[in-house]
C-alpha cells in the first residue's frame, strides 16, 4: 500500500452509497462497516489538546445493517436498535442512547422523515469497554447503512460529527479521535480535530492484547479530571509530558528508531498508572510483554481495565504473544506496521 502523508481522507462513504442521486427509491436495506482502533500513545490528554497516535485494528470489523418502514401511529418509537453475539443485550442498552441521538440528527441533516422508522441491526466484533473503539465503530457502520439506505451523500466532516454525536452521548467528552480512527487504513496522528497519516520508517509489530476486564472510559475521564482539580499544576504537568512523549514516538517511527519508540510506549504506562488508570492485571501484562522481548507496552485506551498495546519485532512477536496470554491475557491480535503491513490487511 502506498502511504500518503496528507489529510486523512478515509471517512469517505462506502462506494455503494457514493454518486446517488437522493430522489430515487431508497434500497430495501442499506450497508456499513467499521473497525476497531487501538491508541498507541495520548489517550486523555488528547482531550486537553495534546496530540495522540492511533492504530486501526482490521481483524475486529462492525457490521450496521438499516431498513425502514412507514411509522405506525401506536408506536410512538421511531427507531429501533437490535445487536448480535455475545453479551448483546446490555450492548444494545449501553448504545441506544447514543444511536438514537446520531440517527435523529441524520434524520434532520439529510432529509429523512420521522414518519420513517428506521430499524438497525449492527453485528459487533469488538469487545466493549476494551478501549478499542466499539461504541464509535458502532456508530460509523451505522452512519453510512443509513447513507447506503436512503442513498445519501455523507461527506468526512459529516460523517465525523454525527458519530462525534453518539460518541458524546456514550462518554461524555469526546476527543473525536475514535471517530477518526475507526475510518482510517493506516497508523494516524490526531491532533486538534485533524488526523494525518502517519510517516513509517520502521517494520514491527503492535501486539494488542485484551485483559478480559472492561473498563468504562467515562470513569476513568472523572478520575483524572477529579484529581486534576484536587492537586493544581497537575493537569499542565500531565498534558506537557503526555505531549513530549507522543511527539518523540511519533520522530521515532518516521525515522525508524523502533527501539526509542518502545521506550515513549512504557513511559506513557507510567504517566498512565502514576494517574491510577491502570489494574494490576494490566501493569503485570506489560511486564510481561517487556520480559518477552517487546520494545515497549502500554495500557490503551480509556484505562481502569481493557487492552494492553506493545511493540515488538517480528522475530519477537511470538514470544511476547505467549508472555502476555500467560500473564492474563484472554485474546490477542497482531498488527504490523511498516513493510509488513500489506500481509495483514
Amino acid at each position: 500500500m502506498q502511504k500518503r502523508h496528507g489529510e486523512l481522507s478515509s471517512l469517505s462513504l462506502p462506494a455503494a452509497a457514493e454518486g446517488l442521486s437522493e430522489h430515487r427509491a431508497a434500497r430495501p436495506v442499506g450497508t456499513g462497516r467499521a473497525r476497531a482502533k487501538a491508541i498507541v500513545l495520548g489517550e486523555h490528554a488528547v482531550v486537553y489538546g495534546a496530540p495522540a497516535l492511533a492504530l486501526p485494528v482490521p481483524q475486529l470489523t462492525v457490521t450496521a445493517t438499516a431498513g425502514s418502514f412507514a411509522q405506525s401511529p401506536a408506536d410512538p418509537d421511531d427507531f429501533s436498535l437490535t445487536m448480535t453475539g455475545d453479551k448483546a443485550r446490555p450492548r444494545a442498552a449501553q448504545a441506544s442512547d447514543g444511536l438514537h441521538r446520531l440517527t435523529a440528527e441524520f434524520r434532520a441533516v439529510l432529509g429523512v422523515p420521522d414518519t420513517v422508522h428506521l430499524d438497525v441491526v449492527i453485528d459487533c466484533a469488538i469487545p466493549v469497554g476494551r478501549g478499542l473503539g466499539s461504541s464509535a465503530a458502532c456508530a460509523r457502520a451505522v452512519v453510512h447503512a443509513l447513507a447506503d439506505l436512503f442513498e445519501r451523500e455523507v461527506s468526512p466532516k459529516l460523517a465525523f460529527d454525527l458519530v462525534q454525536t453518539a460518541e458524546n452521548v456514550a462518554h461524555g467528552r469526546a476527543s473525536g479521535v475514535d471517530a477518526m480512527a475507526v475510518g482510517a487504513t493506516a497508523p494516524l496522528l490526531f491532533r486538534a480535530g485533524r488526523a494525518q497519516e502517519l510517516p513509517i520508517g520502521c517494520e514491527g509489530l503492535f501486539i494488542v492484547a485484551d485483559s478480559g476486564v472492561a473498563g468504562r472510559t467515562k470513569d476513568a475521564v472523572e478520575l483524572l479530571r477529579r484529581g486534576f482539580g484536587e492537586r493544581p499544576g497537575t493537569q499542565d504537568a500531565f498534558v506537557r509530558r503526555a505531549t513530549e512523549l507522543t511527539e518523540t514516538a511519533r520522530r521515532a517511527l518516521a525515522e525508524g528508531r523502533a527501539e526509542r519508540l518502545g521506550a515513549q510506549l512504557t513511559d506513557y504506562h507510567e504517566l498512565l498508572r502514576a494517574s491510577g488508570l491502570s489494574t494490576d492485571r494490566i501493569d503485570k501484562m506489560v511486564e510481561a510483554a517487556l520480559a518477552g522481548g517487546g520494545l515497549g507496552a502500554k495500557i490503551t485506551g480509556g484505562g481502569m481495565g481493557g487492552c494492553v498495546i506493545a511493540l515488538a519485532r517480528a522475530e519477537q512477536a511470538a514470544e511476547v504473544t505467549r508472555r502476555l496470554l500467560a500473564a492474563g491475557a484472554v485474546q490477542t491480535w497482531s498488527v504490523p506496521f511498516g513493510g509488513q503491513a500489506g500481509h495483514g490487511r
